[in-house]
């Protein structure tokens, strides 16, 4: 996953950019023969967060599906061992060929023209061709309803939150979680700390003590690895983990988790696919709430119910486009406005977000 979100960020910029765009979609991709579906994972599918995550989905697509789902694991971002894995798979007669990782992207695409009969999606890239897909997910909506769980929680309104690196999707994470804690609690600040690393349990454990030494009482991590919440676990402190549900680590104090659920895209996708009816976008898909990709793990018993009301009208709202988490007015750490009052941060401020908003206590390093 290191490489797979430094690199993503790099380029799906570009990604976002095109997404703006209106443009006629492919024409729709005719599927030969039965479904044949496999994965192609980035890490193992025990890593905890990322590939984790997608085998989830994968097994929950087997059972909707009612299909066997095959899957290769700790496939590196290298271009020639992504190929041997697609043509392997095709070789042997799949057809649908599912990626999980932006360094796939180039791989993905020259193998969707080499195999036109094959229907390629890739979490995370940014090609497209007739038969490819890349999609990625909103996920500052879900960290904006976690934080307002988390405001509301804090008895000292001093929170933290571990990132990996100083990168667009990184920032709007930190970032939608300091509005969603703002929205319920407008005295409470968030300490930001960039561990520059996607998985190092005992960094970020130790990160997340660092934090918990300054007075935060709730601690969230931007990471795959739940030793951030251990921590707190053991100093009774809350948590906000990601990725998938981290509560078995912090059983107390685990307040909730943004969670993917990649099903809730993939199964409509290859239905359509399956149908017939699938026209691949040409600039790929951003997909949010509104899908179901993103959400939130069970909330803690100890949030208040009134908490709990406000988060699902908070989540009905951005599912019916009448709440966004950076609607104006937005202002950076120094006070300078970039989002005035009556007014929404669009796709390309998203994706060029170098800043930390006011409420955000941490210095933002150069972009990597």
């Amino acid at each position: 996953m290191r490489k797979y979100l430094v690199g993503t960020v790099l380029a799906l910029s570009l990604l976002a950019t095109a997404i703006l765009n209106v443009g006629a979609a492919h024409a729709a991709f005719t599927l030969e023969g039965k479904p044949k579906i496999a994965f192609i994972f980035l890490g193992p599918v025990n890593d905890g967060g990322w590939t984790e995550s997608h085998d989830i989905a994968r097994r929950k697509l087997e059972k909707q599906l009612g299909v066997d789902i095959t899957y290769t694991e700790n496939i590196p971002e290298e271009t020639t061992k992504v190929r041997q894995a697609i043509d392997l798979y095709v070789q042997r007669g799949y057809n649908i060929i599912i990626g999980t990782s932006y360094g796939y992207g180039d791989a993905f695409l020259e193998a969707s023209k080499e195999y036109p009969h094959v229907a390629f999606l890739n979490a995370a890239g940014d090609t497209n061709s007739r038969n490819l897909e890349s999609f990625y997910v909103r996920t500052y909506q879900g960290w904006y309803l976690a934080g307002m769980i988390a405001g509301a929680m804090t008895k000292t309104d001093k929170l933290g939150m571990l990132g990996g690196f100083p990168l667009a999707l990184v920032n709007w994470d930190i970032n939608g979680f300091a509005r969603g804690v703002q929205a319920t609690n407008p005295n409470a600040t968030v300490s930001s700390i960039f561990v520059n690393t996607w998985y190092d349990p005992v960094k970020e454990g130790q990160m997340a003590e660092a934090l918990l030494e300054q007075g935060v009482d709730v601690v969230a991590t931007d990471l795959s690895a739940a030793s951030a919440l251990t921590a707190a676990e053991k100093q009774s402190k809350y948590s906000v983990g990601f990725q998938i549900d981290m509560s078995p680590h912090a059983p107390k104090y685990h307040l909730t988790s943004v969670v993917f659920h990649w099903e809730k895209f993939l199964a409509p996708t290859i239905n359509k696919i399956i149908n017939g009816t699938w026209e691949p976008s040409k600039y790929g898909a951003f997909v949010g709430l509104k899908t179901g990709v993103i959400g939130l793990s069970p909330i803690n018993d100890k949030a208040p119910q009134s908490v709990i009301d406000k988060v699902e009208k908070a989540k009905q709202a951005m599912i019916d486009g009448t709440l966004s988490p950076f609607a104006g007015p937005v202002r950076k750490q120094d006070g300078s406005l970039v989002v005035d009052k009556g007014q929404s941060m669009t796709d390309d401020q998203l994706w060029s977000m170098d800043y930390f908003v006011k409420g955000v206590r941490g210095t933002m390093p150069k972009s990597q």
